[in-house]
């Protein structure tokens, strides 16, 4: 099969034919048609997280993945040849950017019928992320006011859509051009970053969602009231600032759920919740789909569409 692989750390992304993974009792095999890409795939790639998480070479390139069952392992049930599923992968079974892949059934779901390949392959990282850290880590509730910075990336997008699904008063940040999008999407404040101090302009808030890290994280800290929280996937409350706002921090990592997955799907099959697309690629280009991506612009999520 035809896949996007790295050869080793700090490599250059080649399209190459490979084996094929192999079937397991617990997974699927799926004819892949579409993936997308996330900042982890090429901080992974630069090597830097090797001692915690090292890699297997060639390694295929992308978690985000959707496409059609054409093998099934014998303990898996619920789903069928044929389906079209989306899934992020966990760290052995990662391999999106590739005509076949395979998936654990736990961390997989039916896609939404009412979206394309592209844009249901656009929504697990981000969609878990945002799931997990405001449902699972901040426990929001109706009527909770939450920040979420970088509203207008892939991650923010469906995190300002799942918090006012679940009924909370959303804030964002994001720069001026995306204000509208933002807003479209449900936010009820929009903080232009680059010319507003969001902590000047926010207080008293029950839940800070953080995915900037560094002095924004720092700052974030005075917009909460206390006993609030504040979750984090970019940094560590290094200065241990919590405890001095009497406030809740939490860090995590996002773990693929294919439960929860199913649960954002039904928001998405109902028409709560939308997929946000800054761009499409094909495989072949998948080195200038990375190069946007850390350029740090994209508004949603970038994808690759997979050649058969």
């Amino acid at each position: 099969m035809k896949a996007a692989i790295i050869r080793d750390y700090e490599t250059e992304i080649e399209i190459a034919e490979i084996d094929a993974p192999a079937l397991s009792d617990d997974s699927v095999l799926i004819k892949v048609h579409a993936a997308s890409i996330n900042p982890i795939d090429y901080i992974l790639q630069s090597g830097v997280m090797k001692d915690n998480i090292p890699l297997e070479f060639p390694h295929v390139m992308g978690f985000d993945v959707a496409g059609e069952i054409t093998e099934i392992g014998k303990d898996v049930t619920g789903f069928h040849v044929g389906d079209a599923v989306y899934a992020r992968a966990n760290q052995q079974d990662a391999g999106a950017i590739a005509q076949i892949a395979r998936l654990k059934a736990s961390e997989m779901a039916l896609q939404p019928a009412n979206i394309s390949h592209a844009e249901a392959a656009s929504v697990p990282l981000a969609g878990l992320t945002a799931w997990q850290a405001l449902i699972t880590k901040a426990k929001m509730k109706k009527g909770d006011k939450v920040l979420i910075h970088a509203g207008s990336g892939g991650v923010g997008t469906l995190a300002i859509q799942i918090a006012k699904y679940f009924g909370a008063h959303v804030a964002t940040t994001c720069s001026a051009r995306n204000a509208d999008l933002v807003r479209d999407l449900g936010a009820d404040v929009v903080i232009d970053y680059k010319n507003q101090a969001f902590e000047d302009e926010l207080s008293d808030y029950d839940i800070v969602f953080d995915m900037i890290g560094g002095e924004t994280l720092n700052r974030s800290f005075k917009v909460l009231k206390k006993g609030g929280t504040l979750v984090s996937i970019k940094g560590q409350d290094t200065d241990n600032l919590a405890p001095d706002y009497g406030v809740r921090f939490e860090w995590f990592f996002m773990e693929p759920d294919g439960a929860m997955l199913a649960d954002l799907g039904k928001l998405i099959a109902d028409g709560h919740v939308k997929t946000v697309i800054d761009s499409s690629y094909k495989m072949e280009d998948v080195a200038a789909a990375y190069a946007s991506l850390k350029d740090g612009h994209a508004v949603g999520k970038i994808v690759i569409t997979i050649p058969q």
